[in-house]
């Protein structure tokens, strides 16, 4: 296929690029920033709000992988940075939706659910979070994504585009992970508001390729993480201490990650194939391989 990655040059859009290059598709790029690469069909460098780049680089685009945002809450302009994420948000996937494209991956964030960024420390209503678990959000950018996630459900009524909302924890891969790993292993209290939640980039790449090509109708929101937590505590001990009292309905054995990703399973035949390995068992190395992934399968779903 001819993919159109919007935010090519960001941490995942890398990662991303490399893996749908690897396995034979074309790709047309977008960011803020120059993409510099030979083996790309066409590379269009501005700003997303602008509705003639966007025109542009969805020409002749099969599918799109749309990563492009403030990937972030930092701001000195809250409500700049959650216009900024809606407004393209709603730029591409109705262009797309106008132009015909039958597959959009979206890349939105666990911070949807409002903990992470969360001006004000909460806890979960149950554990594993899954994808219909109550919205508390507070923050802008988690908001963002929010609001992402019902332009989707909206551009497939509208459009009929299938749609794949995959909602991230923090993610990384080499020193970026092992410096995330390092920093929750010294002050995992510090990392309870995310519960914990990491995958590394790629498996998040790996993700996105098979949401682009795994047989689905409808708009979906999927939870997307690694099947452990970031921390070298036991997954029971870090609720008890820093979340008690929260209800929990799996046995929390080991250190099993805390959100649940059967819904990504079942949809996409997806299983990551990495997870943290603690420095003793595997000295200099941040996190390996666990289980091949699972070949994809055909599913379908309503918004």
């Amino acid at each position: 296929m001819r993919v159109l990655v919007t935010g090519a040059a960001g941490h995942i859009g890398g990662h991303v690029i490399e893996d749908l290059l690897a396995h034979g598709h074309r790709i047309v790029a977008t960011d803020l920033v120059p993409v510099d690469d030979p083996r790309l069909d066409r590379v269009h460098t501005g700003d997303l709000r602008d509705p003639r780049l966007v025109r542009d680089a969805m020409a002749g685009a099969e599918a799109v992988v749309h990563l492009g945002a403030i990937p972030h809450p930092n701001s000195d302009d809250d409500s700049a940075l959650f216009a900024t994420n809606c407004l393209t948000a709603h730029r591409v996937l109705d262009e797309a939706g106008r132009t015909g494209v039958r597959r959009v991956v979206a890349a939105s964030s666990l911070s949807a659910v409002g903990l992470a960024w969360s001006p004000r420390p909460q806890s979960p209503r149950y554990v594993p979070l899954d994808e219909e678990h109550p919205t508390l959000v507070q923050d802008p950018y988690g908001l963002s994504k929010l609001v992402l996630e019902e332009t989707a459900r909206a551009t497939h009524r509208r459009h009929g585009t299938d749609i794949v909302c995959m909602r991230f924890p923090f993610t990384g891969t080499g020193e970026r992970l092992a410096a995330q790993l390092a920093a929750v292993r010294d002050d995992p209290g510090g990392h309870r508001m995310d519960l914990w939640g990491w995958l590394d980039t790629r498996d998040a790449a790996r993700a996105v390729r098979y949401a682009l090509v795994t047989e689905l109708t409808g708009c979906h929101v999927i939870n997307v993480a690694a099947d452990d937590t970031s921390s070298p505590v036991p997954t029971a001990q870090l609720l008890e201490e820093h979340h008690p009292g929260v209800p929990y309905f799996t046995e929390l054995t080991g250190h099993a990650s805390l959100f649940d990703t059967s819904a990504c399973a079942k949809l996409l035949g997806f299983a990551p194939e990495y997870r943290r390995i603690p420095p003793d068992e595997a000295p200099g190395t941040a996190a390996g391989p666990a289980a091949g992934p699972a070949a994809p399968t055909a599913a379908e779903g309503e918004v």
